[in-house]
Protein backbone atom coordinates (compact mmCIF):
# COMPACT_ATOMS: atom_id res chain seq x y z
CA UNK A 1 0.00 0.00 0.00
CA UNK A 2 2.74 2.46 0.91
CA UNK A 3 4.88 1.64 -2.05
CA UNK A 4 1.59 2.45 -4.17
CA UNK A 5 0.99 5.59 -2.70
CA UNK A 6 4.60 6.78 -2.85
CA UNK A 7 4.46 5.87 -6.38
CA UNK A 8 1.51 7.98 -7.07
CA UNK A 9 2.27 11.04 -4.92
CA UNK A 10 6.07 11.25 -6.49
CA UNK A 11 4.57 10.73 -10.28
CA UNK A 12 1.98 13.14 -10.00
CA UNK A 13 3.79 15.74 -7.58
CA UNK A 14 5.87 17.04 -10.26
CA UNK A 15 2.82 18.14 -12.20
CA UNK A 16 0.70 19.87 -9.08
CA UNK A 17 1.07 23.58 -10.94
CA UNK A 18 -1.17 21.76 -13.78
CA UNK A 19 -4.62 22.23 -14.49
CA UNK A 20 -6.57 19.24 -12.64
CA UNK A 21 -10.14 20.64 -12.67
CA UNK A 22 -10.62 21.25 -16.43
CA UNK A 23 -8.83 18.20 -17.42
CA UNK A 24 -10.77 14.78 -17.93
CA UNK A 25 -9.07 11.92 -16.32
CA UNK A 26 -8.17 9.58 -19.20
CA UNK A 27 -11.20 7.60 -20.18
CA UNK A 28 -13.15 8.87 -17.36
CA UNK A 29 -15.82 11.08 -16.97
CA UNK A 30 -13.94 12.87 -13.89
CA UNK A 31 -11.64 15.21 -14.02
CA UNK A 32 -7.79 14.98 -12.70
CA UNK A 33 -9.07 16.26 -9.87
CA UNK A 34 -11.86 14.77 -9.18
CA UNK A 35 -10.07 11.48 -9.60
CA UNK A 36 -7.62 12.58 -6.93
CA UNK A 37 -9.69 12.69 -4.46
CA UNK A 38 -11.73 9.15 -5.24
CA UNK A 39 -8.74 7.42 -4.44
CA UNK A 40 -8.56 9.44 -1.25
CA UNK A 41 -11.99 9.04 0.03
CA UNK A 42 -11.37 5.18 -1.49
CA UNK A 43 -8.63 4.36 0.74
CA UNK A 44 -9.77 5.68 3.87
CA UNK A 45 -13.41 4.04 3.51
CA UNK A 46 -11.69 0.62 3.39
CA UNK A 47 -9.84 1.85 6.46
CA UNK A 48 -12.78 2.47 8.24
CA UNK A 49 -14.21 -0.69 7.38
CA UNK A 50 -11.61 -2.72 8.41
CA UNK A 51 -10.91 -0.42 11.34
CA UNK A 52 -15.20 -0.38 12.27
CA UNK A 53 -15.55 -4.35 11.46
CA UNK A 54 -18.46 -3.37 9.04
CA UNK A 55 -20.31 -6.37 8.24
CA UNK A 56 -23.71 -5.35 6.25
CA UNK A 57 -22.96 -2.02 4.80
CA UNK A 58 -20.25 1.04 4.40
CA UNK A 59 -19.98 3.47 6.92
CA UNK A 60 -21.95 6.14 6.15
CA UNK A 61 -18.76 9.02 6.01
CA UNK A 62 -16.77 10.63 3.65
CA UNK A 63 -13.79 13.03 3.26
CA UNK A 64 -14.34 16.78 2.13
CA UNK A 65 -11.25 18.73 1.08
CA UNK A 66 -11.10 22.21 2.53
CA UNK A 67 -12.92 24.39 0.26
CA UNK A 68 -15.96 23.23 -0.80
CA UNK A 69 -18.66 25.07 -0.21
CA UNK A 70 -18.25 27.85 2.30
CA UNK A 71 -14.94 26.33 3.92
CA UNK A 72 -11.48 28.29 3.18
CA UNK A 73 -9.55 28.86 0.28
CA UNK A 74 -9.53 24.97 -2.36
CA UNK A 75 -7.11 22.84 -1.02
CA UNK A 76 -4.61 22.83 -4.24
CA UNK A 77 -3.36 20.17 -6.04
CA UNK A 78 -0.76 19.61 -3.16
CA UNK A 79 -3.20 19.88 -0.61
CA UNK A 80 -5.06 16.49 -3.00
CA UNK A 81 -1.82 14.30 -3.02
CA UNK A 82 -1.34 15.30 0.95
CA UNK A 83 -4.70 13.92 1.59
CA UNK A 84 -3.39 10.61 -0.67
CA UNK A 85 -0.93 10.13 1.40
CA UNK A 86 -2.60 10.25 5.06
CA UNK A 87 -5.46 8.37 3.45
CA UNK A 88 -3.31 5.60 1.99
CA UNK A 89 -1.02 5.60 5.71
CA UNK A 90 -4.55 4.63 7.49
CA UNK A 91 -5.16 1.88 5.30
CA UNK A 92 -1.83 0.45 5.54
CA UNK A 93 -2.39 0.76 9.50
CA UNK A 94 -5.44 -0.29 9.40
CA UNK A 95 -4.56 -3.99 7.21
CA UNK A 96 -1.22 -4.23 9.43
CA UNK A 97 -3.36 -4.04 12.57
CA UNK A 98 -6.29 -6.63 11.42
CA UNK A 99 -6.60 -10.09 12.60
CA UNK A 100 -6.32 -12.50 9.52
CA UNK A 101 -9.62 -14.17 9.85
CA UNK A 102 -11.59 -10.59 10.44
CA UNK A 103 -13.63 -9.39 7.02
CA UNK A 104 -15.69 -6.51 6.65
CA UNK A 105 -18.65 -5.47 4.45
CA UNK A 106 -17.42 -4.95 0.52
CA UNK A 107 -20.69 -5.36 -2.00
CA UNK A 108 -18.56 -7.31 -4.56
CA UNK A 109 -19.46 -10.95 -4.75
CA UNK A 110 -19.74 -12.02 -1.79
CA UNK A 111 -20.14 -9.45 0.27
CA UNK A 112 -17.20 -9.17 2.60
CA UNK A 113 -12.93 -9.07 2.08
CA UNK A 114 -10.21 -9.51 4.41
CA UNK A 115 -7.27 -7.35 4.93
CA UNK A 116 -5.09 -8.78 2.07
CA UNK A 117 -8.19 -8.33 -0.50
CA UNK A 118 -8.98 -4.64 1.04
CA UNK A 119 -5.46 -3.65 0.33
CA UNK A 120 -5.35 -5.20 -3.22
CA UNK A 121 -8.67 -2.88 -3.80
CA UNK A 122 -6.63 0.03 -1.92
CA UNK A 123 -3.34 -0.57 -4.47
CA UNK A 124 -5.87 -1.12 -7.28
CA UNK A 125 -7.40 2.21 -6.98
CA UNK A 126 -4.39 3.85 -6.54
CA UNK A 127 -2.47 2.59 -9.52
CA UNK A 128 -5.59 2.76 -11.85
CA UNK A 129 -6.94 6.06 -11.00
CA UNK A 130 -3.05 7.06 -10.92
CA UNK A 131 -3.11 6.11 -14.44
CA UNK A 132 -6.19 7.68 -15.63
CA UNK A 133 -4.73 11.00 -14.06
CA UNK A 134 -1.20 10.42 -15.92
CA UNK A 135 -2.91 10.17 -18.74
CA UNK A 136 -5.11 12.84 -18.82
CA UNK A 137 -2.54 15.06 -18.18
CA UNK A 138 -0.29 13.45 -20.67
CA UNK A 139 1.89 11.85 -18.05
CA UNK A 140 3.85 8.44 -18.67
CA UNK A 141 3.13 6.55 -16.11
CA UNK A 142 3.94 2.39 -15.31
CA UNK A 143 3.69 1.45 -11.55
CA UNK A 144 6.48 -1.79 -10.86
CA UNK A 145 5.27 -4.84 -11.79
CA UNK A 146 4.71 -6.81 -8.93
CA UNK A 147 2.12 -4.18 -7.65
CA UNK A 148 -0.23 -5.11 -10.41
CA UNK A 149 0.55 -8.57 -9.74
CA UNK A 150 -0.39 -7.85 -6.65
CA UNK A 151 -3.76 -6.85 -7.52
CA UNK A 152 -4.09 -9.18 -10.34
CA UNK A 153 -3.29 -12.29 -7.69
CA UNK A 154 -5.25 -11.29 -5.44
CA UNK A 155 -8.93 -9.72 -6.78
CA UNK A 156 -8.36 -10.94 -10.56
CA UNK A 157 -8.83 -14.88 -9.77
CA UNK A 158 -10.24 -15.03 -13.23
CA UNK A 159 -8.35 -12.89 -15.77
CA UNK A 160 -5.54 -15.15 -17.38
CA UNK A 161 -1.44 -13.64 -17.16
CA UNK A 162 -0.50 -11.38 -20.47
CA UNK A 163 2.67 -10.33 -21.53
CA UNK A 164 2.70 -7.98 -18.46
CA UNK A 165 1.65 -7.34 -14.98
CA UNK A 166 0.79 -3.64 -15.65
CA UNK A 167 -1.06 -3.92 -18.83
CA UNK A 168 -3.02 -7.35 -18.06
CA UNK A 169 -4.55 -5.08 -15.35
CA UNK A 170 -5.26 -2.41 -17.89
CA UNK A 171 -7.09 -4.31 -20.25
CA UNK A 172 -8.97 -6.22 -17.18
CA UNK A 173 -10.42 -3.07 -16.41
CA UNK A 174 -11.38 -1.38 -19.38
CA UNK A 175 -8.08 0.58 -20.12
CA UNK A 176 -5.74 -0.96 -22.38
CA UNK A 177 -5.71 -3.94 -24.98
CA UNK A 178 -4.14 -7.28 -25.23
CA UNK A 179 -3.09 -9.34 -28.58
CA UNK A 180 -5.50 -11.70 -29.38
CA UNK A 181 -8.24 -10.56 -26.65
CA UNK A 182 -11.55 -8.79 -26.94
CA UNK A 183 -11.45 -5.46 -25.24
CA UNK A 184 -12.99 -5.63 -22.02
CA UNK A 185 -16.24 -3.13 -21.70
CA UNK A 186 -17.69 -4.37 -17.76
CA UNK A 187 -15.54 -5.39 -15.03
CA UNK A 188 -15.35 -6.07 -11.54
CA UNK A 189 -12.60 -7.23 -9.10
CA UNK A 190 -13.61 -10.38 -6.84
CA UNK A 191 -12.55 -11.27 -3.62
CA UNK A 192 -12.26 -14.56 -2.67
CA UNK A 193 -15.21 -16.84 -1.59
CA UNK A 194 -16.09 -17.99 2.09
CA UNK A 195 -18.60 -20.41 3.71
CA UNK A 196 -19.42 -21.42 7.20
CA UNK A 197 -19.64 -24.32 9.42
CA UNK A 198 -20.16 -24.60 12.87
CA UNK A 199 -16.47 -24.89 13.93
CA UNK A 200 -14.65 -23.88 10.50
CA UNK A 201 -14.39 -21.14 8.04
CA UNK A 202 -13.68 -22.63 4.48
CA UNK A 203 -11.69 -20.13 3.06
CA UNK A 204 -11.34 -19.93 -0.95
CA UNK A 205 -7.27 -19.57 -2.13
CA UNK A 206 -6.52 -17.23 -4.52
CA UNK A 207 -4.54 -17.32 -7.21
CA UNK A 208 -1.47 -15.89 -4.90
CA UNK A 209 -2.41 -18.41 -2.03
CA UNK A 210 -2.31 -21.62 -4.28
CA UNK A 211 0.80 -20.33 -5.86
CA UNK A 212 2.52 -19.90 -2.35
CA UNK A 213 1.03 -23.83 -1.26
CA UNK A 214 2.26 -25.03 -4.34
CA UNK A 215 6.07 -24.05 -3.62
CA UNK A 216 5.65 -25.12 0.19
CA UNK A 217 5.08 -21.72 1.96
CA UNK A 218 2.01 -21.70 3.97
CA UNK A 219 -0.28 -19.90 2.05
CA UNK A 220 -0.86 -17.04 3.93
CA UNK A 221 -2.40 -19.45 6.92
CA UNK A 222 -1.40 -20.13 9.92
CA UNK A 223 -1.12 -24.81 9.85
CA UNK A 224 -1.41 -27.25 12.51
CA UNK A 225 1.23 -29.12 13.03
CA UNK A 226 3.96 -29.09 10.36
CA UNK A 227 1.70 -27.53 7.89
CA UNK A 228 -0.45 -28.77 4.64
CA UNK A 229 -0.63 -32.50 3.58
CA UNK A 230 0.49 -33.24 0.16
CA UNK A 231 -2.82 -33.37 -1.44
CA UNK A 232 -3.24 -30.16 -0.64
CA UNK A 233 0.75 -28.79 -2.17
CA UNK A 234 -0.93 -30.75 -5.30
CA UNK A 235 -4.05 -29.46 -5.50
CA UNK A 236 -3.07 -26.04 -5.14
CA UNK A 237 -0.92 -26.54 -8.04
CA UNK A 238 -4.10 -28.00 -10.09
CA UNK A 239 -5.39 -24.03 -9.02
CA UNK A 240 -1.78 -22.62 -10.25
CA UNK A 241 -2.33 -24.54 -13.64
CA UNK A 242 -5.90 -23.37 -13.88
CA UNK A 243 -4.86 -19.93 -13.32
CA UNK A 244 -2.26 -19.73 -15.82
CA UNK A 245 -4.46 -21.20 -18.46
CA UNK A 246 -7.14 -18.22 -17.53
CA UNK A 247 -9.93 -21.06 -16.02
CA UNK A 248 -9.73 -20.73 -12.66
CA UNK A 249 -13.01 -20.49 -10.95
CA UNK A 250 -12.72 -19.49 -7.24
CA UNK A 251 -16.00 -20.55 -6.26
CA UNK A 252 -15.06 -24.13 -7.80
CA UNK A 253 -12.02 -24.22 -6.64
CA UNK A 254 -9.56 -25.08 -3.34
CA UNK A 255 -10.51 -24.06 0.11
CA UNK A 256 -8.74 -24.21 3.05
CA UNK A 257 -10.27 -25.26 6.43
CA UNK A 258 -9.39 -22.72 9.17
CA UNK A 259 -10.82 -23.77 12.07
CA UNK A 260 -12.57 -20.96 14.26
CA UNK A 261 -11.67 -21.54 17.43
CA UNK A 262 -7.71 -20.79 17.04
CA UNK A 263 -7.47 -19.87 13.13
CA UNK A 264 -5.50 -22.61 12.43
CA UNK A 265 -5.64 -24.52 9.23
CA UNK A 266 -6.42 -28.00 9.20
CA UNK A 267 -6.67 -28.88 5.78
CA UNK A 268 -8.11 -28.54 2.44
CA UNK A 269 -11.15 -29.13 0.62
CA UNK A 270 -12.15 -28.71 -2.82
CA UNK A 271 -14.09 -28.86 -6.58
CA UNK A 272 -11.61 -30.35 -9.63
CA UNK A 273 -13.33 -27.65 -11.54
CA UNK A 274 -17.07 -26.19 -12.64
CA UNK A 275 -19.78 -28.49 -13.23
CA UNK A 276 -19.53 -30.37 -16.51
CA UNK A 277 -22.71 -30.45 -19.22
CA UNK A 278 -24.28 -33.17 -16.68
CA UNK A 279 -24.46 -31.13 -13.97
CA UNK A 280 -21.51 -33.26 -12.23
CA UNK A 281 -18.93 -31.54 -10.00
CA UNK A 282 -16.14 -33.59 -8.14
CA UNK A 283 -14.70 -32.69 -4.88
CA UNK A 284 -11.46 -34.01 -3.00
CA UNK A 285 -10.03 -33.29 0.55
CA UNK A 286 -7.37 -33.67 2.81
CA UNK A 287 -6.14 -32.95 6.53
CA UNK A 288 -3.32 -32.54 8.27
CA UNK A 289 -2.48 -35.45 10.64
CA UNK A 290 -3.26 -33.84 13.41
CA UNK A 291 -6.99 -33.00 12.74
CA UNK A 292 -7.83 -36.37 11.87
CA UNK A 293 -10.34 -38.34 13.56
CA UNK A 294 -12.45 -35.23 14.55
CA UNK A 295 -15.16 -35.12 12.17
CA UNK A 296 -13.75 -31.96 10.47
CA UNK A 297 -13.35 -33.47 7.29
CA UNK A 298 -17.14 -34.56 7.42
CA UNK A 299 -18.43 -31.21 8.77
CA UNK A 300 -16.77 -29.59 5.90
CA UNK A 301 -18.03 -31.74 2.79
CA UNK A 302 -21.76 -31.35 4.04
CA UNK A 303 -21.69 -27.47 3.81
CA UNK A 304 -19.09 -27.61 0.61
CA UNK A 305 -21.76 -30.15 -1.13
CA UNK A 306 -24.82 -28.48 -0.11
CA UNK A 307 -23.48 -25.21 -1.38
CA UNK A 308 -22.88 -27.16 -4.53
CA UNK A 309 -26.18 -28.58 -4.95
CA UNK A 310 -27.89 -25.02 -4.48
CA UNK A 311 -26.21 -23.54 -7.45
CA UNK A 312 -27.64 -23.40 -10.65
CA UNK A 313 -27.30 -26.48 -13.16
CA UNK A 314 -25.93 -29.12 -10.10
CA UNK A 315 -27.40 -32.34 -10.19
CA UNK A 316 -24.63 -34.54 -8.40
CA UNK A 317 -21.34 -34.01 -6.38
CA UNK A 318 -19.09 -36.43 -6.69
CA UNK A 319 -15.86 -37.87 -4.80
CA UNK A 320 -13.65 -40.86 -5.95
CA UNK A 321 -11.99 -42.56 -3.30
CA UNK A 322 -9.38 -45.26 -3.42
CA UNK A 323 -10.42 -48.57 -2.37
CA UNK A 324 -7.98 -48.80 0.52
CA UNK A 325 -8.54 -45.57 2.36
CA UNK A 326 -11.32 -46.78 4.35
CA UNK A 327 -11.17 -43.61 6.92
CA UNK A 328 -12.38 -41.50 3.60
CA UNK A 329 -14.87 -43.86 2.86
CA UNK A 330 -16.33 -43.16 6.37
CA UNK A 331 -16.45 -39.28 5.56
CA UNK A 332 -17.95 -39.34 2.25
CA UNK A 333 -20.65 -42.11 3.68
CA UNK A 334 -21.37 -39.64 6.79
CA UNK A 335 -21.68 -36.89 4.68
CA UNK A 336 -24.38 -38.68 2.91
CA UNK A 337 -22.97 -39.64 -0.36
CA UNK A 338 -23.80 -43.22 -1.77
CA UNK A 339 -21.27 -45.40 -3.59
CA UNK A 340 -22.15 -45.43 -6.96
CA UNK A 341 -19.77 -47.55 -8.79
CA UNK A 342 -18.64 -51.36 -8.27
CA UNK A 343 -15.95 -52.89 -6.68
CA UNK A 344 -13.25 -51.71 -9.36
CA UNK A 345 -11.01 -49.39 -7.47
CA UNK A 346 -11.14 -46.88 -6.82
CA UNK A 347 -14.93 -46.29 -5.64
CA UNK A 348 -16.62 -43.41 -6.78
CA UNK A 349 -19.34 -42.20 -4.67
CA UNK A 350 -22.23 -39.40 -5.15
CA UNK A 351 -24.41 -37.07 -3.96
CA UNK A 352 -27.55 -35.94 -5.45
CA UNK A 353 -29.76 -32.92 -5.24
Amino acid sequence: MEEAVADCVAILGAFVDRDWEGVRAGRLEWSCREAAVHIANDLIAYAGRLAGRARDARIPFTITLDGTGDGPAPADNTGVLETIKATGALLAAAVRTTPRAVRAFHPYPFRHANREGFAAMGVAEVLLHTHDIAEGLGVPYEPPAELASFVLTRIFPRVRPGPTPWRTLLWATGRGDLPDREPVTEWHWSNNPVLGTERLTLEGVTPAAAAALSVGADGGFDWLGPGPADGTREGAGIAVKQYEDGVFHPEWAMYVLVRREDDRAVGAMGFHGPPDGDGRVEVGYDLVEDARGRGYATEALRALAAWALRQDGVRTVTAVVDRENVPSQNVVTRAGFTRASGDDAPYVYELRG
